[in-house]
């Protein structure tokens, strides 16, 4: 479901996968051929999400900001770069993930945390406000680790996940007539 709240409709990009069991809720903006799949949250409500192009949004997973007060003047808006697949159950707050990153299942961001381009965050990983994990590197843990730098083979994986979900959200919208 799309909802508006004080005026800010969520803007939502060309070729996207919606599902019904999704709640999209303020000042979010999704780019193209991204994908939201059930039972996921992404509420702007008390500051900006913003998710860039052919990324999905697995089951499960909620996406939420923190608001501009006394203790944070600032508040933290949720940055997503491209091609970012987002595991089941993923909970991401007020954080930036740059573009081509992979965040494995039951992982947790929290605020002011930064995932450079091409991170690869191992299934259940907590990764700690203002925490910032390299470029090329697998993360492991809770709080999360440097485990050790990705291989070529990996970091392609890292794009061939995300455009893999494209196609699957493409038969999403377009089922095969039988």
């Amino acid at each position: 479901m799309i909802r508006t709240l004080d005026h800010h409709q969520p803007k939502i990009g060309q070729r996207c996968y919606l599902d019904e069991q999704s709640d999209i809720i303020g000042d979010v903006e999704i780019g193209d051929d991204c994908s939201i799949w059930p039972m996921s949250v992404i509420r702007g409500d008390v500051n900006s999400i913003h998710i860039g192009h052919g990324t999905n949004i697995q089951d499960g997973s909620v996406l939420h900001v923190s608001h501009a007060g006394d203790y944070n003047p600032k508040g933290a808006a949720l940055h997503i770069g491209d091609y970012v697949t987002v595991g089941h159950k993923v909970i991401l707050h007020g954080c930036t993930v740059g573009n081509d990153c992979l965040i494995g299942m039951g992982s947790i961001i929290m605020d002011d945390a930064v995932l450079e381009d091409r991170v690869m965050l191992g299934a259940g990983s907590l990764v700690p406000p203002g925490k910032t994990l390299q470029s090329g590197y697998l993360y492991l843990g809770s709080p999360c680790k440097q485990a050790r730098a990705l291989s070529e083979k990996e970091i392609e994986y890292l794009r061939y996940s995300a455009e893999h979900y494209v196609r699957v959200k493409n038969r999403y919208l377009h089922p095969a007539q039988e």
